[in-house]
């Protein structure tokens, strides 16, 4: 019996001390309301960013494409042209990738008043096979008429980002009626974006890290030096509010780093899949390049959907427009390496097909030949952010 006691008493002192153990180890730390990043781990140590592997003998290809840009903004208008209707849809500068879905929306309305069955588009970029898609959609018969295919178009050569407001217009020429338009389409094209996450990763959310010594108090300026020229446009909590992290929260070498969540498009799986989804559905392809308006009225369809970017230029007369060159680097992929880096004189993307390596806008310049002095300024800034990154 007195053993039985002893026994006894030993098990609530031992059950006390487990229990109060349990109690202990079991207790909730106190986290803050924000959501742990998941490049960091709870303890607030630097869980691993993946440093970039850059020199110049990983580069395996170059390009330079042209944005289209137009001063006052893209074109989205019905003309009358003879026994034609034209539908334009061009103009977008550097925001065609982000835009197309909801401005191709908007075309296709337009369209859609002539009470045709078959229509014709103009151009295989982004903006062109969206919209050809967009006009499936609705059970019309579609002919794409380009003079080249992916990847020969400019926008196989696009950093695919999502980048509504990017070189669209100038400030000067920005009226409410304008952004409303804008905010339509960007809306849309959101939307549709959202819809196409996990088809193979051709669209993906990342963190985007903007490492600069000094930052702009806005979002949509940390990436831009155009001193205001182009209008700055902003849908408020679209996006994943812009953070301001100090030294404690990022390896980087600078006092401030700004963070935001974006998407990124990776463009050769992106083209491949709209093009084999519009030939799925009956779509036709016909290479054919248009040099005058005489060109554009032989077309068998009675409403053409024009989306041929800076060939409108001289095709329809549009002296509003101008090409914007942008070079690209492409590095040899590298899947460690998840977050977008943007420094003072470049920026490094990752993608399927390679880490995107850019940063220049020229204006007025038609040359598509690669720079070398523009490779090597963006190779050495991104190179000297990734020495000089804390352990």
């Amino acid at each position: 019996m007195t053993n039985r006691r002893k026994f006894l008493q030993m098990s609530g002192l031992l059950g006390a001390g487990i229990l109060t153990g349990l109690t202990s180890s079991c207790t909730s730390p106190k986290f803050s309301q924000k959501y742990i990043d998941r490049n960091f781990i709870a303890s607030n140590k630097f869980k691993r960013f993946p440093k970039l592997e850059i020199s110049a003998d990983r580069i395996v290809k170059e390009t330079v494409g042209l944005r289209p840009f137009r001063k006052n903004g893209f074109r989205v208008e019905k003309q009358e042209l003879g026994a034609k209707t034209i539908v334009h849809n061009y103009g977008h500068g550097g925001s065609g990738w982000s835009l197309s879905w909801g401005t191709g929306r908007m075309a296709v309305e337009l369209a859609q008043t002539t009470g045709e069955k078959a229509f014709a588009v103009m151009g295989s970029g982004i903006v062109g096979i969206t919209t050809a898609r967009l006009l499936q959609d609705q059970g019309y018969q579609v002919t794409i008429y380009t003079k080249a295919l992916p990847p020969l178009v400019t926008s196989s050569k696009a950093t695919g980002t999502w980048s509504p407001a990017s070189r669209l217009l100038e400030t000067q020429y920005l009226t409410p009626a304008f952004e409303e338009q804008w905010k339509k389409a960007a809306m849309y094209s959101f939307r549709t974006y959202q819809n196409l996450l996990g088809f193979n990763d051709i669209v993906t959310w990342i963190d985007n890290y903007v490492v600069r010594e000094k930052l702009n108090a806005e979002p949509e300026s940390t990436e831009s030096n155009d001193g205001g020229r182009y209008a700055r446009l902003r849908i408020a909590g679209m996006l994943p509010e812009r953070q301001v992290l100090d030294q404690k929260a990022h390896p980087f070498h600078v006092e401030h780093v700004a963070k935001q969540t974006t998407m990124v498009f990776n463009i050769p799986s992106y083209l491949t899949k709209h093009l084999n989804d519009f030939m799925s559905f009956g779509g036709k392809i016909a290479i054919r390049e248009f040099k005058s308006l005489e060109d554009v009225d032989a077309l068998p369809e009675k409403c053409v959907v024009n989306c041929t970017g800076l060939g409108s230029m001289e095709l329809f007369g549009d002296s509003t427009m101008m090409p914007i060159a942008g070079q690209l680097s492409f590095l040899i992929p590298q899947p460690d390496f998840n977050y977008r880096l943007s420094t003072e004189n470049g920026y490094a993307i990752p993608r399927k097909d390679g880490i995107i390596l850019g940063g220049n806008a020229l204006e007025g310049i038609w040359n598509e030949t690669p720079d070398p002095v523009q490779t090597e300024k963006v190779v050495h800034a991104l190179m000297d952010v990734m020495n000089k990154m804390r352990a």
